[in-house]
């Protein structure tokens, strides 16, 4: 049976029965092809050292079991993450050896200079940490390692890191990594850490290390001239100050001791005051005269006729 339809001349013809076949065979090949993809993608393999992270709706689960899985298309995503141990060099470049000294130089304890060289491994081991707690994990993992290589390495002298220490050094390192790891869980597990080369930098750095460490004694020398002088001057500022302090306190001692004299001889004269007050004033006034008048001779006269020089006179001149 023909469709009919009407053309631009408004003359009615029918359209032909294959025409519409061949729709439904294209239509079919587009579901058919649509089911095949969507198939495709329903089905996915773990390989050995390998896991997967199944992601349904923004939730992720790990999945950890070797051979093939399903999920559910466009709707549960699958991210693969290889577990095999995988390593990176620090101080170096891998393939050419070529020295990168922003990672490699470091400072001993007894301030040398020396070029160290070292390989991290470590491998996944939990892959939902590893995709989603940080952007890029194996950087952290570097700054980690690099800041505690250069930690342990500044406690041990260049001749422990060039022969007999490197294994003690090796262990430290792992150990203090490890923590740092631990503590920002970020999925990666530190597998080891290992020297591989070490030796003295180059003159041009090694010139300029000295350079740095004569200005660094050139300062340690004044600091400790400047402190000298502070020590020795500051026991006798002290001795000075204590000296004076001890002055005053005794002037201030004498002076109470006086005034508390002072005191007691007023009362004891009052007391004889009270007892005679005319005998005293005479006795103050003569001793009073005496004070003023020390080398003169004083005559009293009672008013009966007799007279009295004081002081008296010795009757018997001494022999010249």
């Amino acid at each position: 049976m023909e469709q009919q339809f009407q053309n631009e001349e408004g003359n009615i013809k029918r359209k032909p029965k294959r025409i519409r076949h061949v729709k439904r065979i294209v239509g079919v090949v587009i579901l058919a092809a649509a089911a095949v993809a969507l198939g495709g993608d329903a089905a996915y393999q773990i390989q050995e050292q390998e896991q997967a992270v199944l992601t349904t709706l923004g939730v992720p689960k790990a999945v950890t079991e070797t051979g093939l899985h399903f999920k559910i298309p466009l709707i549960q995503k699958v991210q693969k993450v290889n577990t095999t141990i995988q390593g990176f060099p620090i101080g170096y470049v891998m393939g050419t050896n070529e020295t990168v000294e922003s990672e490699g130089l470091m400072i001993t304890r007894d301030y040398n200079f020396i070029d160290v060289d070292f390989f991290v491994e470590y491998r996944i081991s939990d892959p939902v940490k590893y995709l989603y707690s940080s952007s890029q994990p194996e950087d952290i993992l570097k700054n980690i390692s690099q800041s505690c290589i250069r930690t342990v390495i500044a406690a041990y002298n260049v001749d422990d890191v060039l022969t007999t220490g490197k294994n003690e050094i090796q262990g430290k390192i792992r150990e203090m990594i490890m923590e740092n790891i631990e503590e920002q869980d970020i999925g990666i597990q530190l597998v080891n850490i290992t020297i591989q080369d070490s030796e003295p930098p180059t003159q041009e750095i090694m010139r300029a290390f000295k350079a740095v460490e004569t200005a660094k004694q050139g300062k340690e020398t004044a600091l400790n001239n400047a402190n000298k002088y502070r020590n020795e001057k500051m026991p006798e500022a002290q001795a000075q100050a204590d000296q004076i302090v001890q002055d005053a306190e005794a002037q201030k001692q004498v002076r109470i001791n006086e005034a508390q004299a002072e005191v007691a001889r007023f009362n004891a004269m009052y007391e004889e005051y009270s007892k005679n007050p005319e005998v005293t004033k005479k006795r103050m006034f003569y001793e009073t005269m005496e004070d003023v008048l020390p080398d003169m001779k004083i005559i009293i006269d009672s008013g009966d006729g007799v007279q009295k020089v004081l002081p008296l006179d010795s009757f018997v001149k001494e022999e010249q």
